[in-house]
C-alpha cells in the first residue's frame, strides 16, 4: 500500500513488488490515489482481500502502512512489513493497531521529518517487532536497494509464498 502523496507505481513499491514476485509471491498494488481519508482506503484493502485464500503478506509505506496495519489482524495476515509507518499520528482513527506477533518488520529513517522515528520505535517495543532504523528521510528513496534485501530476507524466514 502506497502513501499518502505516491501511488502503487512509485519506485519503492515496484522495487519490493519485483522482490515479491521473484520469490514467487503473488502482488496486487492497490490505488488509493483517490483519496487521502486513512479509514476510506483501509476500507478499499479489506474489500480487495476479502476472498484470499492464499497467505497474506501485507506491505505498507507511510499511511499505507497503518492501513497494512489494520487490516492484518481482520484479515488473517501472515505478515507485515511497514515503512516509515503512520502510527501515533492524529488524525487516524486508531493510533497502534494489532499486529502478526512476530512477523511484522518496521523499517524507519533516521531522518524523517514528517513520522518521527521515535514513534516507530514505542511501536516495535509495545509490539515486539523487528525495526531497522536507516540513515534516510521519510521516502526511503536512498535506500531503496537495502529495502529490497531487507524484505527478500523477510519473505525468507516467512517461507511459503502465497
Amino acid at each position: 500500500m502506497h502513501g499518502r502523496e505516491s501511488g502503487p507505481g512509485s519506485r519503492k513499491i515496484a522495487a519490493l513488488a519485483g522482490v515479491a514476485r521473484a520469490g514467487g509471491w503473488n502482488v496486487a498494488c492497490l490505488d488509493y490515489s483517490h483519496t487521502t481519508d486513512p479509514a476510506l482506503r483501509l476500507a478499499h484493502l479489506l474489500d480487495a482481500c476479502e476472498d484470499t485464500c492464499h497467505p497474506l503478506l501485507l506491505v505498507g509505506s507511510s499511511m499505507g502502512s497503518w492501513v497494512a496495519a489494520e487490516a492484518a489482524a481482520r484479515r488473517g495476515a501472515q505478515g507485515l512489513f511497514l515503512l516509515a509507518p503512520a502510527l501515533y499520528m492524529p488524525g487516524y482513527p486508531t493510533q497502534a493497531p494489532p499486529v502478526p506477533a512476530g512477523s511484522t518488520e518496521i523499517v524507519h529513517g533516521w531522518d524523517d521529518a514528517v513520522i518521527p522515528y521515535a514513534n516507530a520505535v514505542r511501536f516495535a517495543r509495545e509490539h515486539r517487532c523487528t525495526l531497522h532504523l536507516v540513515q534516510d528521510n521519510h521516502r526511503l528513496d536512498a535506500c531503496i536497494p537495502l529495502l529490497c534485501d531487507l524484505f527478500g530476507a523477510f519473505l525468507a524466514r516467512l517461507g511459503r509464498a502465497g
